[in-house]
């Protein structure tokens, strides 16, 4: 795994000794060197630790700089999918790649698959590559603030119609939306 320790470590004036001794209980500077340089396994339990000792989050020893944080913009709620007054960025390990921004929905209420505690990580496009996101699950900006949210089922023109998750829900028809995001990655905690 890809870390960020030493340059988050340089960047705080340290040496590997002090960072050993600064982790509880102390390590060695010989065993901080090699979760550095990957020549041991950097487990959550060295996370949590080498973190507290740099007085940052764990997630921030394995970010990527080079790509833009995704945004949680969106909460799904029993009422459907609102945005969030102001977006913050989503925790995540990994980087999926791609051109185009990634967003986050978060799932607070059940609906449809979607459980409490969910991240729906999705992958915005312009509205004219709609077509290829037909038959898959979409968030789309409507006005006032608010999105839709589910199953991308029709396109005509400039509107987009949506399928709610969940038995029993109309479609949405959105008409124009400034981007359409589509589901590329669930993240459900174990």
């Amino acid at each position: 795994m890809i870390n960020r320790i030493r340059d988050i470590r340089k960047e705080k004036g340290l040496t590997l000794a002090d960072l050993a001794e600064a982790c509880d209980p102390p390590t060695t500077a010989q065993t901080i060197g090699r979760l550095e340089t990957g020549m041991r396994n950097l487990s959550i339990k060295w996370m949590d630790r080498i973190a507290a000792a740099l007085e940052i989050e764990p997630e921030l020893l394995v970010r990527s700089e080079t790509a833009a944080a995704p945004q949680v913009v969106a909460i799904l709620n029993e009422h459907g999918a609102d945005a969030l007054r102001s977006p913050r960025d989503a925790i995540l390990a990994t980087e999926l790649g791609g051109d185009m921004p990634l967003i986050v929905l978060v799932v607070e209420a059940s609906s449809g698959e979607y459980r409490p505690g969910d991240q729906v990580w999705l992958r915005q496009l312009d509205p004219s590559d709609a077509p290829r996101a037909i038959n898959r699950d979409v968030l789309v900006p409507r006005k006032g603030g608010r999105f839709a949210f589910g199953r991308l089922i029709d396109r005509q023109g400039s509107m987009v119609g949506i399928l709610p998750p969940g038995a029993g829900q109309k479609q949405q028809v959105v008409d124009d939306p400034a981007w359409i995001a589509v589901a590329e990655m669930l993240v459900r905690r174990l």
